[in-house]
C-alpha cells in the first residue's frame, strides 16, 4: 500500500497527503469547482497494472466526493492521475468501486 497504514488512519500519513495533493488540482479542474477543504477520509485499493486509489475526499463542510484514482508502477515514474470521480456524497455514502 502506499503508506501502510489502516483505512480510518489517514490523516497520519504524509505520503498519502502529498499523493491527494497531486490530485486536487486535476479534481478541481475537471469538475469546476475549487475546494476550500480537501481531506481525504477513508479509501481502498484495486491492483491492476499500478494501483487504481477509491478515495471519499471531503470538499466542503458537508460535501462529499468520491474519486478514483490510478498510480502507475513506480518504474513508470507518473505521478497520480484522476481516472474518474463522483460527486455528491455525503460522509456516510459507502466507498464503492466504480
Amino acid at each position: 500500500s502506499l503508506c501502510g497504514v489502516s483505512l480510518w488512519e489517514l490523516s497520519t500519513c504524509q505520503s498519502f497527503f502529498s499523493f491527494l495533493l497531486q490530485v486536487k488540482p486535476q479534481f478541481e479542474r475537471r469538475a469546476d469547482i475549487n475546494c476550500r477543504v480537501f481531506t481525504a477520509i477513508v479509501y481502498r485499493t484495486q491492483v491492476v497494472a499500478g494501483t487504481m486509489y477509491f478515495i471519499k475526499v471531503q470538499v466542503s463542510d458537508a460535501n462529499y466526493v468520491h474519486l478514483k484514482v490510478f498510480q502507475s508502477l513506480p518504474h513508470e515514474n507518473q505521478g497520480p492521475s484522476l481516472a474518474d470521480f463522483q460527486t455528491g456524497k455525503t460522509r456516510d455514502d459507502p466507498l464503492t468501486y466504480f
